[in-house]
């Protein structure tokens, strides 16, 4: 990927330190005396690896997994509908577009554009990325019931709506605490394409929780 690069490997190494301390690309330019081109063509091609490299991750999650939807207004944007006048409500019932997290504790986490949260939907991703000997948390939206209907005998709620955030290890506070990261990161973009949204999304997964230093040695050896 790199062997025909006109850029020597400190330069690209560069280009990667910066993309992993998150500096954006004009800034990068600037620090680094490249073209903007250049730096935008560089940060493409790190989100298009990294979204291969997260897709790739077939190893299915297992142990205590929160799972939760986010339709956050700052960054999932909402969408008019023709004939459509009426105020955009947040949340579920939203014409927004639904992302659904699936967060393993003190390991990764996975996130997927959905068309809806009905319950339907929300198994078919659960089923398909998390084991089911595993112990699932989630609030208490209907689109999680049936679960143990499908084989996951151990599934706990935590009530949002009777102002219920956690009852002992009963919480989702880690998935929620990624869709906060992901709504700070993502926001300083103002507003991302349909077309880079999921890049995007990907990159934050990827980024979660860790140092720089280790995204950039595993960035560089994605991209040998």
């Amino acid at each position: 990927m790199i062997e025909n690069s006109k850029l020597s490997h400190y330069k690209i190494k560069k280009i990667i330190q910066c993309f992993c301390v998150d500096i954006p690309a004009s800034k990068t330019a600037l620090l680094l005396n490249l073209n903007r081109n250049t730096i935008n063509y560089w940060y493409m091609l790190f989100r298009e690896t990294i979204y291969d490299h997260q897709t790739d991750l077939r190893a299915k999650f297992v142990g205590s997994i929160e799972v939760d939807e986010s339709y956050d207004e700052s960054y999932f944007g909402a969408k008019r509908q023709r004939g459509f006048h009426g105020k955009l409500k947040r949340g579920r019932g939203t014409l927004k577009q639904p992302v659904f997290g699936i967060f393993e504790r003190n390991g990764r986490v996975y996130t997927e554009i959905v068309p809806d949260c009905k319950m339907k939907t929300l198994q078919e991703v659960i089923i398909g990325k998390v084991s089911l000997e595993s112990v699932i948390y989630s609030d208490g939206w209907r689109g999680y019931n049936g679960l143990v209907d499908v084989g996951y005998s151990k599934h706990f709620r935590v009530n949002h709506g009777a102002n219920e955030f956690a009852r002992g290890e009963c919480h989702i506070n880690g998935i929620e605490s990624f869709w906060s990261f992901c709504k700070r990161r993502l926001a300083k973009f103002n507003g991302i394409s349909k077309e880079y949204f999921d890049y995007h999304l990907k990159e934050t997964e990827w980024r979660w929780m860790r140092e720089p230093n280790e995204l950039a040695t595993e960035l560089w050896n994605l991209i040998r």
